[in-house]
């Protein structure tokens, strides 16, 4: 769960698995799996830090701010993928 603000200034949690996106139009709306959004005080880029800090804290060491600004990962190298390929192949 992440805290956010409302614009009225009240404190809601949120859980940060159900955020389907988030824009700013001008404020930012955040938008939920179920189609529910949310107007928030925080900009898109601190609910994003936010969710990754959650993710952190929770052991989600796969998660990188990279990947959700679409960039690659530092952490990603290609020989990983191309291990995975290699295995693919010689089972199949």
């Amino acid at each position: 769960m992440i805290q956010l603000t409302r614009l009225n200034s009240t404190r809601l949690a949120v859980n940060a698995d159900l955020i389907q996106y988030v824009e700013e139009a001008p404020d930012t709306i955040i938008t939920l799996v179920n189609g529910e959004k949310l107007v928030v005080r925080e900009t898109a880029a601190q609910v994003i830090e936010l969710v990754l800090a959650f993710r952190r804290s929770v052991g989600d060491s796969s998660v990188s701010l990279n990947s959700h600004l679409g960039r690659p990962s530092p952490a990603h190298n290609h020989g990983e993928s191309d291990a995975l390929i290699s295995e693919d192949q010689r089972h199949g």
